[in-house]
């Protein structure tokens, strides 16, 4: 049985250092944020990042940044290919003796579900495969956040997007089940996959941390609370990330050396309902008349996945 050391017990045991400035353009309350400023805090100021179009986009600007480590700024479906690139070109000047250890780079896609899931899909199941040595951050709110709250390939069943309002002949908004991101990635082998959540702060520094002494593609899906998208008040979305934990909706997990690995089975799950009923995109299935036979079968789907577990 694989044995995971733990890095930080306690909030104080965290890196006090911070890897980005306060302030940013990005929406109040946004829950990728938080999650990539933890991340930074564990890998440190040597890391470039390879960001995708999408919300985080408006990060870094030139000629402004809040960033220590250096930001590349790609396409939607290019953050893996512009990756292997600078990684290609480290290793070369590694190669010659012409770059210290010191000086190297871990170099870290950052990119939405939408360019995680389906616009650059296609790239990075070939840098997996190619054992391309880097970090994937997705951040997932779960919608095409940037451009107005359009369906993605990891939109929730009976969620409601701009492109799949709830209407009368299709009550639940989007009739998809959403993408595991997870799955897919884990199809393919690689050396390490987590999911996170900025309301688990020592959960996520402590992947972090035992992914950084790793080598190969490298996936963390951190949950990410969108109040513009989601209709929560920007100072309740790590309330609802949390909630999406203890309904047992977004399980925090692990695979490493082949195993899949819970790094926290909810007990007493709450029921999903608790998680749905805050968020605008689920409020057609509470108003003006609650819609059971939806929320049961979120209920179930979600049954189904801990019965193998519990």
């Amino acid at each position: 049985m694989t044995i995971i050391a733990e890095h930080h017990k306690k909030i104080k045991d965290l890196h006090p250092q911070e890897g980005m400035v306060p302030g940013s353009p990005l929406c109040a309350g946004c829950g990728g944020l938080e999650g990539i400023r933890l991340a930074l805090k564990e890998l440190g100021d040597n890391v470039l990042v390879c960001n995708a179009a999408g919300c985080f986009t408006l990060l870094s600007v030139y000629p402004f940044t809040p960033f220590k480590g250096s930001w590349l700024y790609t396409t939607m479906a290019a953050p893996v290919p512009a990756a292997q690139g600078v990684r290609d070109a480290l290793d070369i000047r590694q190669s010659h003796n012409r770059l210290a250890d010191e000086d190297d780079f871990q170099v870290m896609v950052v990119a939405g579900d939408g360019s995680s899931a389906d616009m650059g899909l296609s790239p990075t199941s070939a840098a997996i495969h190619r054992g391309l040595d880097f970090i994937y951050f997705c951040y997932d709110n779960e919608a095409y956040g940037n451009t107005g709250f359009q369906l993605s390939g990891t939109s929730p069943f009976g969620s409601a997007t701009q492109t799949t309002p709830a209407t009368d002949e299709h009550p639940a908004g989007s009739e998809l089940r959403k993408k595991d991101l997870f799955e897919i990635w884990k199809a393919q082998n690689p050396p390490y996959i987590a999911t996170v959540s900025p309301r688990e702060p020592i959960d996520l520094s402590n992947k972090f941390a035992r992914a950084k002494t790793m080598k190969g593609p490298r996936l963390f899906i951190c949950l990410s609370p969108c109040p513009t998208g989601w209709g929560v008040d920007p100072k309740d979305s790590l309330l609802v990330a949390k909630l999406a934990v203890d309904t047992g909706i977004f399980p925090l997990k692990e695979y490493v050396d082949g195993q899949v690995i819970h790094n926290r089975i909810p007990r007493k799950r709450l029921p999903v309902e608790k998680y749905l009923e805050p968020q605008r995109r689920f409020h057609h299935l509470f108003a003006p008349k609650r819609q059971d036979e939806i929320i049961a079968k979120i209920q179930e789907g979600v049954d189904r996945y801990w019965e193998r577990y519990e």
